[in-house]
């Protein structure tokens, strides 16, 4: 046991009075801070979101293109069941093949440079409306009454050429635009 002296038994108390009991000490419970929450967002979220929406806006953009370049191709298949409808309410094939080649020359202006597909008549005509369809139906199928029956009169027509075949023929051509490289 130590000795003390009176002033330092004062300021400091006796050894009873320096150890407290913990319990009655004045101390509150331990705090833990909030969570950390969402918001505001880091920099490296905002970047993220960012990207995202240049992505979705790009790919929007893209397909609002090729819709809308397909607009002329989607016309000319509405036109050509239009047609097919009045084929199988009566019309004559001379009449058919005639509004065939107009809806075929007009659908491929609109995809192909007009220098070099306006003066295209008879095989050249035939061929180029092949360039990309695997079987050739316009060259050495049915799709060739194309070139030829739209201008012979009515009575030189013997009998009624492969209708189906010439619209499944221009079905196909319209449904398979030739890319810009193949033109």
């Amino acid at each position: 046991m130590m000795i003390r002296c009176g002033f330092c038994n004062k300021l400091w108390g006796s050894d009873a009075d320096r150890f407290m009991d913990p319990e009655q000490i004045p101390l509150r419970a331990l705090h833990l801070p909030d969570d950390i929450g969402w918001w505001p967002l880091a920099p490296g979220w905002w970047v993220l979101i960012l990207l995202a929406m240049a992505g979705v806006f790009y790919l929007s953009y893209r397909e609002y293109l090729k819709w809308q370049w397909n607009a002329a191709r989607r016309l000319a298949l509405a036109e050509l069941a239009r047609i097919r409808g009045e084929y199988d309410l009566g019309m004559d094939s001379l009449t058919l093949a005639k509004k065939l080649s107009v809806l075929l020359r007009r659908g491929m202006l609109a995809y192909a440079p007009r220098a070099q597909i306006a003066g295209l008549t008879g095989e050249q005509w035939l061929e180029w409306l092949d360039v990309g369809l695997d079987d050739r139906p316009f060259t050495k199928g049915s799709g060739r009454d194309i070139a030829s029956m739209p201008y012979k009169r009515p009575e030189s027509i013997k009998n009624e050429s492969d209708a189906m075949g010439l619209i499944d023929a221009v079905y196909r051509r319209l449904n398979k635009i030739p890319r810009e490289e193949e033109c």
